[in-house]
């Protein structure tokens, strides 16, 4: 993360493959309802245009943001759903346009801020590239939310990459939101990217280790897809098991996740996350795991 202009690229395609998912879409379409239960098209691009906006305003007025956020949390349960179900009232046409146009805002304040400079949120302050990357997971994994509604598939790019980092840096995170005590010791991450190169976190010589595919970690990370339906996703140590039952890569109380589909291999431990909820928590901010 130490170049935020490449962040700041990898977010810009980020929002321009989902924009191109949507654009095309007729008015009934973005009424098309969507795996976070209440949740339509509309619903996910108005979070995501309402986020920005919380972005922009925290990237460009502070004090006006701590009054915003001051004001959302006194409603800590709701705000998300509220802000979503207004923003989704808006006509399609008009929500895109908002959309675009608060994301390319948002782009340049960034773009603008010096590298060092910490940036208020809802959670502990980020640096530029880490809020950058926060908007880039959490427009990839509503995007993906989008995809599921309409029935389209999406390739995997390198851009996972970014997502993949929040994930294995949130894992203390998830141990804490079930009021659990992280492990002491590193854990190793190899997983496979889209191109087939192994990313690779944590010593080699580690106990616990988790491999697999890049894009299954992500979809685990952010509560997309069960793990029984994430067969590549392997897990070496008590204690890598326990983590993959329970990581999130975003803030907020620990996430239901979705129930598995039917259509993957269950995990050969025996152990997959077994919340029967079959929810998806709808906001993957990545708050949690800023730097």
């Amino acid at each position: 993360m130490s170049d935020p202009g490449a962040v700041l690229a990898d977010l810009r395609a980020e929002s321009e493959e989902l924009d191109a998912l949507v654009a095309g879409l007729p008015a009934e379409r973005w009424a098309a309802s969507t795996p976070a239960e209440g949740w339509t098209v509309a619903h996910q691009i108005a979070h995501l245009a309402w986020t920005d906006r919380q972005a922009l305003l925290s990237a460009t007025d502070p004090e006006g943001f701590a009054r915003a956020a001051r004001e959302a949390l006194a409603s800590p349960l709701t705000f998300v759903d509220e802000a979503a179900e207004e923003g989704a009232k808006v006509p399609p046409a008009e929500l895109l346009a908002g959309w675009r146009d608060g994301r390319e805002e948002l782009l340049r304040a960034l773009a603008d801020r010096p590298a060092g400079v910490k940036l208020p949120w809802y959670g502990p302050p980020m640096g530029v590239a880490s809020m950058a990357t926060a908007r880039l997971m959490e427009t990839w994994a509503h995007g993906q939310d989008v995809a599921d509604a309409l029935g389209a598939t999406r390739r995997p790019t390198a851009r996972l990459r970014h997502i993949a980092r929040i994930g294995v840096r949130t894992r203390n995170f998830a141990y804490a939101t079930h009021q659990l005590t992280p492990p002491d010791e590193e854990f190793r991450v190899e997983l496979r990217g889209p191109d087939g190169a192994v990313w690779e976190y944590g010593p080699a010589d580690a106990g616990q280790r988790v491999t697999g595919d890049a894009l299954e970690f992500c979809l685990l990370v952010t509560q997309r897809a069960h793990r029984a339906d994430l067969p590549s996703l392997r897990a070496e140590g008590v204690d890598a098991e326990r983590w993959l039952e329970i990581a999130q890569a975003f803030a907020g109380p620990p996430g239901k996740g979705r129930e598995p589909s039917g259509k993957g291999t269950q995990d050969p431990t025996g152990k997959a996350n077994r919340d029967p909820s079959g929810k998806v928590n709808r906001e993957p901010s990545g708050k949690g795991g800023a730097e």
